[in-house]
C-alpha cells in the first residue's frame, strides 16, 4: 500500500533535477551570449542548451536593460547628443555580448561571399582572419543600429527602442534552434543547441516577448501605430531567423554557432529600423 508521502518523495527528485536543468541553462545562456559572471554549468547538454536559446530572450533583456540605462544617463547629461547616445548603447551592447556575434556575422558573410563549396565554407567560418564581406556586414549593422537608434531617441522612444529591438534579437535563437534545422558539422555550439526546441515552444517564448514589448510601448505612448511598430519589429526579427536559417541549411547542410551570431546581428538592426519609422 502506497504511503501518503511517497507521491512527493518520488516527485521531490525529479523537480530537483529539472531546477537543476534550468539553472544550468541559465548559466549556459549567460555565459554564452555576454561577458557577464554566469558560474559554470554542471552539466552541459542537447537538453541544457536547448533550454538556453529558450532563455535568450531574457538574457537580451538583461544586455538591453543595461545598454537603455547608458543611454538614459548620456541623455541627461547631454540631452541634445541623441547621436552620441545612440553609440554608446550601441557599443553596450556589443561590448555586453563580447563582440561574439559581430565575429560570427563576418565569419558567415565571408563564407557566403566566397560562393565556394559547403567544406570551403566551413573551413573560412572557422578561420580567425575577417575578410571583406565580413568587414562590409559588421560595418554596416553598426551604422543602421546607431542611425536607427538615433532616429528612436529623436521620437523620445529610445530606450525602449533599444530594450525591445535587444531582446527581439535574442527572439532569433529559439527559432533558429528548432527541430528542423541541423547542425552543419558534429562539434561546437551548433552541435549542442541545433534540433533542441519544438516550434511550439518558440512560439509560446516569442508570444511572450511580444507581450511585453508591446505592453512597454504602450506604456511609452499608447499610440496604436507605435504599439503596431513594436509588434511588426518583433515579428520581422522572427521572420530574419527564418530567412537565415533557411539559406544555412542551403548553403552549409544546418547551423554553426557563426550562423546564430550572425543571426543576432541581423535581427538587431531589423528591429531598429522598424520601430525608426513606426515611432
Amino acid at each position: 500500500m502506497t504511503e501518503p508521502g511517497e507521491p512527493e518523495a518520488a516527485a521531490g527528485p525529479a523537480d530537483a533535477n529539472v531546477r537543476r536543468a534550468w539553472s544550468d541553462a541559465a548559466r549556459l545562456s549567460l555565459g554564452t551570449l555576454t561577458v557577464l559572471p554566469a558560474g559554470v554549468p554542471s552539466r552541459v547538454d542537447r537538453e541544457v542548451g536547448g533550454r538556453a536559446m529558450v532563455l535568450a530572450p531574457a538574457v537580451g533583456v538583461l544586455v538591453g536593460g543595461i545598454a537603455a540605462a547608458v543611454v538614459v544617463l548620456a541623455q541627461l547629461v547631454k540631452p541634445e547628443a541623441d547621436l552620441l547616445a545612440a553609440v554608446l548603447g550601441v557599443l553596450v551592447v556589443a561590448g555586453l555580448s563580447g563582440g561574439l556575434h559581430l565575429d560570427g556575422l563576418a565569419d558567415f558573410a565571408d563564407a557566403l561571399g566566397s560562393r565556394r563549396d559547403r567544406e570551403t565554407m566551413l573551413r573560412i567560418m572557422k578561420q580567425s582572419d575577417i575578410g571583406p564581406f565580413g568587414v562590409v556586414a559588421i560595418v554596416g549593422v553598426l551604422l543602421l543600429d546607431v542611425a536607427a537608434l538615433t532616429a528612436c531617441l529623436q521620437a523620445d522612444f529610445g530606450w525602449q527602442a533599444l530594450l525591445i529591438a535587444t531582446a527581439a534579437s535574442r527572439l532569433t535563437l529559439p527559432w533558429s534552434c528548432r527541430t528542423s534545422i541541423p547542425a552543419a558539422r558534429p562539434d561546437g555550439l551548433g552541435s549542442i543547441v541545433a534540433t533542441t526546441v519544438r516550434p511550439l515552444t518558440a512560439t509560446l517564448t516569442t508570444a511572450a516577448v511580444l507581450a511585453a514589448a508591446i505592453a512597454l510601448s504602450w506604456l511609452a505612448s499608447p499610440a496604436v501605430l507605435r504599439s503596431s511598430g513594436t509588434a511588426g519589429a518583433v515579428l520581422l526579427a522572427v521572420l530574419t531567423s527564418l530567412l537565415i536559417g533557411r539559406r544555412a541549411v542551403r548553403a552549409l547542410g544546418g547551423t554553426t554557432g557563426d550562423v546564430l551570431g550572425a543571426t543576432v546581428e541581423m535581427a538587431l538592426p531589423v528591429a531598429l529600423v522598424a520601430l525608426a519609422l513606426t515611432v
